[in-house]
């Protein structure tokens, strides 16, 4: 089974995220019927994945667990709607497609899986940095809101910071990617190649 099929949750996430509607979250009932959908759909997913063998059997059971952690993720912020509920959400996203991703890289073999490995963790991170810079932008967004000058000035250093530590955490990722992709080269030509990597990423 590919997807959860939770309507009633659906629904009220795209209640709860909609412009003006921060009120209008889940009910107490509505979160405890959801916590069990997802488990019962968790449950059968997981069952769905006997039919496969070795790693394909694996990629299935992360990519039902992976479905549940969002899901789980989705359920609380449609609960609890909030800055902090999107970014978790985010997070939840981020960590569930690295998990599959990690698992497919086991797949390959040699320098092949382990630049796999180190590009499946470059997009874990890059997403995380995105959903960082994405809740610390927003919370910027509501001090702005404020209007003396030295709160927009707050608001626009937040903004500025939040872009560069994300830019920094996605340069420092795909740098780790290009010096592994460097070992399939031998002496020399792998020196010129790590060079290379840390003259275009920046690194020291």
């Amino acid at each position: 089974m590919k997807n959860f099929n939770i309507s009633l949750i659906a629904a009220a996430i795209a209640l709860a995220f909609s412009a003006g509607a921060q009120a209008a979250s889940l009910s107490k009932a509505e979160f405890s019927a959801g916590k069990s959908t997802i488990a019962t759909e968790y449950k059968s997913a997981k069952a769905g994945c006997d039919s496969f063998a070795a790693n394909a059997k694996d990629i299935c059971l992360a990519e039902a667990k992976g479905r549940e952690h969002v899901a789980k993720a989705e359920l609380d912020a449609a609960y609890k709607p909030g800055v902090k509920a999107r970014y978790n959400v985010g997070i939840a996203k981020a960590e569930a497609d690295y998990s599959v991703a990690r698992e497919k890289c086991d797949d390959k073999a040699g320098n092949d899986k382990d630049v796999c490995i180190k590009e499946a963790k470059s997009a874990e991170i890059a997403a995380k940095a995105d959903a960082k810079s994405q809740m610390k932008t927003t919370e910027a967004n509501g001090v702005a809101n404020d209007k003396t000058t030295a709160a927009r000035i707050q608001a626009n250093e937040k903004r500025s910071a939040a872009r560069q530590d994300a830019a920094t955490d996605k340069r420092d990722a795909e740098y780790a990617v290009a010096k592994q992709k460097c070992d399939m080269f031998a002496d020399d030509a792998k020196a010129v190649c790590v060079k290379e990597a840390k003259a275009r990423f920046g690194q020291s």
